[in-house]
């Protein structure tokens, strides 16, 4: 551990210097130490030299900075301490997994690409990735940097191998509300309960139901009264809206395909599973569910919880100034035995056949440490909590103090556990949007949008839909488990 924090210090040190000196990068003169960050725990014959190497990044988006744009720390260290660089190969995210295959068919060159959810484990059924193993000695893995993340990472094992190996989390779905609003309805206030580790689905939906409740409209006392009132309108008051299906399912700790280290499983029919596919059923018909589309918590107050990651809050709080507007993670199931969370795992995919696995390696160290260190952690801080304004003054968006670091406590592992669903990466047909209707959308799609506006005023048959989603997950599962023999 002490070697890992000499070897940090030195490139934190060497980095921040070469940053600070982009402005006349013409006239700076570069030195790069005689041993590189870690030499000396690889033993001789393993020392770490990658020099002049430029590892190719496929992609949507350039790791690169545009110009005029500070580098990020990770590609910072990665150029300025290794002496590397990053090629930029661009691709559109709609057709970035086919690019991926026609270049490695081809024999060309491509090394590093990002992971996202469908790229595994389908990405390496399809023989598009590489195991990172080889290189854990690289990634200095046993060097105490990646202790917090090892739990995380041993998730995505697959065949013994790790292909994904996220460096940090990001982007948690959560719920945002307006604590002013809780005060008036005479509701506690949800953080509070979370902290205190009473935030419960039973408490969420009774929370929810005394919302819409109390906006229902006054009864008459005799008839006189009531022939006097105008009539009344319609209760317009929703618990939720956004996406909250996939984060709910998830916050039971379940998944709907277990791994076992060697064979898939069929995992829908799950106690757990099925008391989620309920819950949601149960919201829709309740009529607590808010369809219309939203990228904000609506400053009527006409809906109690937002649904979304945190790229909706800054716009949020500009729209709702002065409502006191907090966030929380999704309550955990009342059967849960601790809290589980839906979040997106920052890493990036060693491509098949790749020359570069070292400097590929040594990028995604550079990347932990950008993650994990108090340094730049503050400087992604201060950046999160500025206030952008529009052209005419107004306030455009912003992140109180007190919701960001919340936000980064719901990713602290030893809080919140992250939940991987094998389930995700298995194809279109368990995970894909189709055209956005129930016959051309996955499994996973469907069975966390029971809530379809569609659906709103019909019966829904909860089993028979578990049993016709339940095939085309035996059949998925049969497809991976023949190509693990």
């Amino acid at each position: 551990m002490e070697n890992i924090k000499r070897i940090i210090a030195g490139m934190i040190a060497v980095s921040a210097f070469m940053t600070a000196a982009v402005s006349c990068s013409e006239k700076k003169t570069k030195s790069v130490p005689e041993d590189l960050p870690g030499e000396e725990e690889l033993g001789e014959g393993k020392k770490i030299d990658i020099k002049g190497q430029s590892i190719t990044w496929l992609a949507d988006y350039d790791l690169n900075p545009a110009k005029g744009e500070a580098r990020s720390a990770a590609l910072a260290m990665f150029e300025d301490y290794y002496g590397a660089k990053v090629k930029f190969v661009e691709t559109d995210a709609d057709n970035k997994f086919t690019k991926l295959s026609s270049m490695i068919l081809a024999g060309e060159e491509v090394d590093m690409f990002p992971y996202e959810t469908k790229a595994f484990p389908n990405g390496v059924l399809n023989d598009q990735y590489e195991a990172l193993d080889p290189y854990f000695d690289v990634m200095g893995m046993e060097d105490g940097l990646w202790d917090g993340m090892k739990s995380t990472i041993d998730t995505f094992t697959y065949n013994g191998s790790h292909y994904v190996v996220p460096y940090s989390l990001s982007d948690t779905l959560m719920l945002t509300y307006s604590r002013k609003q809780m005060e008036e309805e005479k509701l506690e206030d949800p953080y509070k309960l979370y902290t205190e580790g009473k935030w419960t689905w039973s408490k969420f939906t009774e929370m929810m139901e005394t919302f819409v409740k109390n906006g229902e409209p006054e009864t008459a006392e005799d008839e006189d009264d009531e022939a006097e009132k105008a009539p009344a309108e319609p209760n317009n008051r929703r618990g939720i809206c956004g996406e909250f299906g996939q984060a709910l399912l998830q916050s039971t700790g379940h998944t709907v395909v277990t791994y076992d280290g060697s064979k898939f499983t069929n995992n829908i029919s799950d106690a757990e599973i099925v008391k989620a596919g309920t819950f949601l059923n149960d919201l829709r018909t309740k009529e607590l569910i808010d369809y219309a589309y939203r990228d904000s918590l609506p400053s009527d107050g006409t809906v109690l919880f937002f649904a979304a990651s945190d790229w909706a809050l800054p716009k949020t709080n500009a729209e709702n100034q002065g409502r006191e507007i907090m966030v929380v993670p999704f309550p955990k199931a009342d059967s849960a035995d601790k809290n589980y969370i839906t979040c997106n795992f920052n890493a990036k995919m060693l491509v098949k056949n790749s020359k570069k696995g070292e400097a590929v390696a040594a990028y995604l160290k550079c990347e932990r440490i950008a993650a994990e260190q108090a340094e730049y952690k503050d400087i992604a801080k201060q950046e999160a909590l500025a206030v952008r304004m529009n052209a005419s003054g107004s306030v455009r968006s912003f992140i109180t103090e007190e919701q960001y670091d919340a936000m980064q406590s719901f990713l602290d592992t030893e809080k919140n556990t992250p939940v991987f669903d094998f389930s995700y990466g298995m194809g279109a047909k368990m995970f894909g949007n189709g055209d956005y209707t129930y016959e051309t959308r996955g499994v996973m799609d469907n069975l966390t949008s029971l809530t379809l506006p569609s659906q709103n005023d019909e019966p829904v048959d909860i089993d028979a839909l578990r049993a016709s989603w339940s095939a085309v997950v035996d059949t998925e599962v049969a497809r991976f488990n023949k190509n693990n023999t």
